[in-house]
């Protein structure tokens, strides 16, 4: 969800063919849908800005002429002016793209590396392949054999909500050893390591089960952070699994499918 320019939250036209599909769970067997790409030769101004759901076209060139819109860090006053497919374009200092918005959720299993490079062997964006023809992005991060939800956008702005607010993420840790109380704690009262304060929202042992095996619910968007926090108490950490982000779990959704994120998913969001 994204403002417009009265400061309204508006829905997205490009998202309802998605939003449609929200109740299935996807495989990277399926087949992607086609969404056009940029020509070559580019694509007009307002057209662009059109496409990324701001406005209609004539209200783009009414934008443009008061010098709302920059390409590659210049305002751009030409009407007839064609954006080339890797030039950035702002709007009111924001980054924006023709893209349809794309909110995909992955169940990750062990074994893949939570990197866009090629280079990792098997990472996330293998298993998310099919889910769109845009340039999905991972938020945050599951070491290789870290499990649980991932989630994956193009949406600079809903990315943005996770590294300059946070959202809370809950993790189901297993530990070599018990953990005392005493380090329970430490861990609830903050624990400074190498000059910062790692703060969490809540620790505690896993009901019913042995006392090594832990729910910690943090904001940081990496899971390094549950490695340093244990290795400086003298645990070694043995699983991580991510169970809740936000408002989403992981019921329905098996280990290693995928699924795209609802319409009300993306509301409650949006009030975070």
């Amino acid at each position: 969800m994204k403002k417009d320019k009265r400061g309204k939250f508006s829905k997205q036209r490009e998202n309802k063919k998605q939003y449609e599909k929200d109740s299935h769970i996807h495989t990277p067997k399926q087949k992607p849908k086609n969404n056009p790409s940029n020509p070559a030769d580019g694509i007009r101004l307002n057209k662009y800005i059109a496409n990324s759901g701001i406005c209609s076209r004539r209200e783009a060139d009414m934008y443009i002429e008061v010098g709302s819109v920059q390409v590659n860090e210049k305002i751009i006053n030409e009407m007839g002016f064609k954006v080339k497919p890797n030039d950035v374009v702002k709007f009111d200092g924001r980054k924006i793209s023709p893209e349809a918005k794309a909110y995909v959720i992955l169940n990750k299993p062990k074994g893949f590396a939570t990197t866009t490079s090629d280079s990792k062997g098997n990472t996330v964006m293998d298993l998310v392949a099919r889910a769109s023809n845009v340039n999905l992005h991972p938020i945050g991060r599951l070491g290789r054999n870290a499990t649980g939800l991932l989630l994956f956008t193009n949406d600079d702005e809903f990315m943005q909500k996770f590294t300059r607010k946070g959202v809370s993420r809950l993790f189901h840790i297993e530990l070599d050893k018990n953990l005392k109380p005493e380090d329970i704690q430490r861990i609830k009262d903050g624990l400074k390591i190498d000059g910062k304060t790692i703060e969490v929202e809540d620790v505690s042992w896993v009901k019913n089960a042995p006392k090594k095996e832990i729910g910690l619910k943090i904001k940081h968007i990496g899971n390094s952070v549950i490695r340093t926090i244990f290795d400086h108490l003298n645990y070694n950490v043995v699983k991580v699994d991510c169970v809740t982000i936000g408002p989403l779990t992981k019921k329905d959704l098996p280990r290693g499918r995928w699924r795209y994120l609802s319409e009300q998913e993306m509301n409650t969001f949006s009030m975070l």
